[in-house]
C-alpha cells in the first residue's frame, strides 16, 4: 500500500520502457523474465527519506522496487541490454529495451541518480556531524551551570525533599509536550491531503481520457474484425473461381499476409485494451486509499480536540492543586505558631515550678 501510495503522490522523473528479468535465484546464472511484455520502467524520488528508487509495475504487481545506493553499477552487457545488482533485495535485475539509445539514455540516469544519492548520503552525515557536536556543548554548559534543586531532583519518584509541591507545574508542562506534536501530525495529514485531492484531479482526467481510448479501441477493433471477416470471404470466393490461376494465388498470399497484420493488430490491441482495464482498476484502488487517507484525517482531529480538552482539565486540577497547597500551608503556619506559644508556655510553668521547688 506504502509503495502504490508512494506512486499516488509523486511523479516520474523519467521513465521507459523495457522487458524486465531477474536472475534465477537457484542457478544464479540464467535470466528469468517477470514481465510477459515491455513494461514502463520509472526513476522516483522519495523526497521524505531523500533516496532515489527504480519502480516497475506489471499491472497491480510490482516486478521492480530498487532503491539506488552509491555502491550500486550499472552495466550495459549487450547493444540493448543492462543489469545491476541489488544487495537489498537480494537479486540481479536486467533490462532489454529495444534501441541502444534508450539503454545510453537509462545508464546516463542511473549514473546521474547515484551520483545524487551519494552526495544526499554525505549531506546526511555532515548533518549528523553538526548536530552531535551542539548536543556535547550543551552537555558541557549543563556541567558548568550551578546547582539547584531542580537540577538535582531528576524524576518524580527520585524528589522526597519537601520542595516536592513546588514541581508540581514542571511536570504540568511536560504532560502538555504531546498536544504541539498532534497539531503538527494533524498539519502533515491537511497537506497530504490537499496534495491527494489535486493528484485525484489529474488521476480523474486520466481515467477519464482511458475511457475514450478504450472506446475507441474497441470500434478499431470490430473494424479490424469485420475487415478480416470480408477478407476471408474474398479468400473463399477466390478460390473458388479459379485455384490455379497465379494472379489469384499472388492475391491470396497478399490477403493471408494482411489477414496476419491485422490479427497481429488485434492481439496487440487487445493487450492495450487489458492495460487500460488494469490501470482504471489501479485507479479505483487509489481512490479508495485517499478515502482511508481521509477518514485517518478526521480520526486525528477529533483524537486533537478530545486533548485539547483534557490539557484543559489538567489545568484546572493543578490551579485547584494550588489553591489547596496554599491553605495547606497558611494552617501549617498557624499551627507552629500555636506551637510555639503553647511551648513558650510550657517553659515558663517550668520555671515557676523549679523556683517554687527552691523556696521550699
Amino acid at each position: 500500500i506504502s509503495l502504490f501510495l508512494h506512486l499516488f503522490i509523486e511523479q516520474p522523473i523519467f521513465s521507459t520502457r523495457a522487458h524486465v528479468f531477474q536472475i534465477d535465484p537457484n542457478t544464479k546464472k540464467n535470466w528469468v523474465p517477470t514481465s510477459k511484455h515491455a513494461v514502463t520502467v520509472s526513476y522516483f524520488y522519495d523526497s521524505t527519506r531523500n533516496v532515489y528508487r527504480i519502480i516497475s509495475l506489471d499491472g497491480s504487481k510490482a516486478i521492480i522496487n530498487s532503491t539506488i545506493t552509491p555502491n550500486m553499477t550499472f552495466t550495459k552487457t549487450s547493444q540493448k541490454f543492462g543489469q545491476w545488482a541489488d544487495s537489498r533485495a537480494n537479486t540481479v535485475y536486467g533490462l532489454g529495451f529495444s534501441s541502444e539509445n534508450h539503454l545510453v539514455k537509462f545508464a546516463e540516469k542511473f549514473a546521474e541518480f547515484k551520483e545524487a544519492a551519494r552526495l544526499a548520503k554525505e549531506k546526511s552525515q555532515e548533518k549528523m556531524e553538526l548536530t552531535s557536536t551542539p548536543s556535547q556543548e550543551s552537555a558541557m554548559g549543563d556541567l558548568q551551570s550551578p546547582l539547584t534543586p531542580e537540577s538535582i531532583n531528576g524524576t518524580d519518584d527520585e524528589r522526597v525533599t519537601p520542595d516536592a509541591t513546588q514541581n508540581s507545574e514542571p511536570r504540568a508542562e511536560t504532560n502538555a509536550v504531546p498536544f504541539p506534536h498532534s497539531s503538527t501530525i494533524t498539519k502533515h495529514w491537511e497537506a497530504e491531503l490537499a496534495a491527494l485531492k489535486g493528484n485525484n484531479a489529474k488521476l480523474t482526467a486520466a481515467l477519464l481520457e482511458s475511457t475514450a481510448n478504450v472506446k475507441q479501441w474497441k470500434q478499431q477493433l470490430a473494424a479490424y474484425q469485420e475487415e478480416a471477416e470480408r477478407l476471408h470471404k474474398r479468400v473463399t470466393e477466390l478460390e473458388c473461381v479459379s485455384s490455379q490461376s497465379a494472379g489469384i494465388k499472388t492475391q491470396k498470399t497478399e490477403l493471408n499476409q494482411t489477414i496476419e497484420e491485422l490479427e497481429a493488430t488485434l492481439r496487440a490491441k487487445e493487450e492495450e485494451l487489458e492495460r487500460l482495464k488494469e490501470e482504471v482498476e489501479n485507479a479505483n484502488q487509489l481512490q479508495s486509499q485517499q478515502e482511508s487517507i481521509t477518514q485517518k484525517l478526521q480520526e486525528t482531529e477529533t483524537k486533537n480536540q478530545e486533548l485539547e480538552t483534557q490539557l484543559v482539565e489538567l489545568e484546572q486540577r493543578m490551579e485547584s492543586s494550588q489553591v489547596e497547597q496554599e491553605a495547606f500551608r497558611k494552617s501549617l503556619r498557624s499551627l507552629l505558631e500555636l506551637l510555639d506559644g503553647k511551648i513558650f508556655e510550657l517553659t515558663e510553668l517550668r520555671d515557676s515550678l523549679a523556683k517554687l521547688i527552691e523556696g521550699s
